[in-house]
């Protein structure tokens, strides 16, 4: 996997905390822990935004819909 470097600053107890768990053995170095903990924020990030798409969506609306769709009185949309 090709990475960019950046340049972060980090209060010095959350650094203190990452170099703790690259000495526990929990990450191979600073560079991979910073990696995952980016990649899951952004994950539960996208998560979030669907979950609040979701939220729009009426259930007796969908409902409604994809009954009469199979009901046959909706033909598929032309692509």
């Amino acid at each position: 996997m090709s990475a960019a470097k950046i340049a972060i600053s980090l209060d010095p107890t959350a650094l203190q905390h990452v170099d703790r768990l690259v000495e526990q053995g929990l990450f191979p170095s600073r560079s991979r822990l910073i990696q995952t903990a980016v990649a899951e924020k952004l994950d539960r990030l996208r998560h979030g935004q669907l979950a609040r798409e979701c939220a729009k969506l009426s259930p007796v609306e969908e409902q409604t819909a994809a009954e009469e769709f199979f009901a046959g009185e909706v033909e598929w949309p032309e692509y």
